[in-house]
């Protein structure tokens, strides 16, 4: 039985924190299990996931191909972890199945693959590439009038590859208004702030020039997440832009905001000290 399957909208936000306190737990424990992993980004971007797959995406994990469902593409796909343990409380995969994280010839490796693992869209981790595919998912349900949705979840310092301006310029030019990319806007990418290697504030302004429509949130409040998101199409023919303002490492004292922890794996005594923080981090 999945203890995570029930309707959301009875205590739709504290339920949505909930869950993102248990994807937290669980993806620090897979990366100390299997002794590698991004436990700094699962952090950052599990309230964005659970928001995501708990209260907006229009899916079925029952019929994970079924040809009507919204698409969700994790380009920041060396956070595994953090998309595998949503999935798992959706539903698409047995919870029990995470233990064999990054395990020899299990399907949970280390950057998703969409021909082994339900709910999967893309296979993804080089950096980059995820907003290409998504508009050209976008672009395909455009032109075959279809009602499903593109959402898209990057990496703050992946917008540093020039693919995703390409993307960019691609979806205002076709108007793909069905298209909402997410920015884990945590600052830090591996070895240093972003902003110390490439400067990309004004971020919004220049999503903006390139003629997004453009939403900035905390993203870790799962109530103003949720209604950002339910929100899309912001302006109609403008591809939408959430500009999520996060933490690296969110939840756990001594990870939060800490560039070593980017790719690092807890020792015994750090895991405990994690789970016992995120344990008592969630109030009424």
């Amino acid at each position: 039985m999945n203890i995570y399957a029930e309707n959301l909208e009875t205590g739709a936000v504290h339920r949505l924190r909930m869950l993102a306190r248990d994807v937290r737990r669980q993806s620090l424990s897979m990366v100390h299990r299997a002794k590698v992993g991004h436990p700094g980004g699962d952090l950052s971007s599990a309230d964005i996931l659970v928001t995501l797959y708990f209260g907006v995406l229009r899916i079925d994990p029952g019929q994970p191909k079924a040809s009507d469902r919204d698409r969700f593409i994790m380009s920041k796909g060396h956070c595994s972890g953090a998309l595998y343990t949503t999935l798992a409380m959706k539903g698409f995969f047995p919870i029990t199945e995470l233990a064999e994280y990054m395990q020899p010839l299990a399907r949970l490796n280390g950057h998703p693959n969409a021909t082994e693992v339900p709910g999967v869209e893309a296979n993804t981790g080089p950096l980059g590439h995820g907003l290409p595919i998504a508009t050209g998912a976008a672009l395909a349900a455009k032109l075959d009038g279809a009602a499903w949705r593109t959402f898209v979840l990057t990496g703050d310092g992946e917008l540093q590859e020039g693919s995703n301006w390409e993307a960019v310029m691609t979806a205002a030019q076709y108007e793909l208004d069905n298209l909402t990319l997410i920015v884990d806007r945590n600052g830090i990418q591996q070895g240093a702030p972003t902003e110390s290697i490439i400067r990309m504030e004004p971020l919004a302004d220049k999503f903006r020039a390139f003629g997004w429509a453009v939403r900035e949130v905390d993203g870790h409040d799962c109530g103003a997440l949720l209604e950002t998101l339910r929100a899309t199409p912001f302006e109609a023919g403008r591809p939408n832009c959430v500009i999520a303002r996060t933490t690296k490492g969110k939840g756990v004292s001594f990870i939060e905001n800490r560039a070593e922890w980017h790719h690092h794996v807890p020792t015994d005594g750090e895991l405990a000290a994690a789970l016992r923080e995120l344990e008592s981090g969630i109030d009424g």
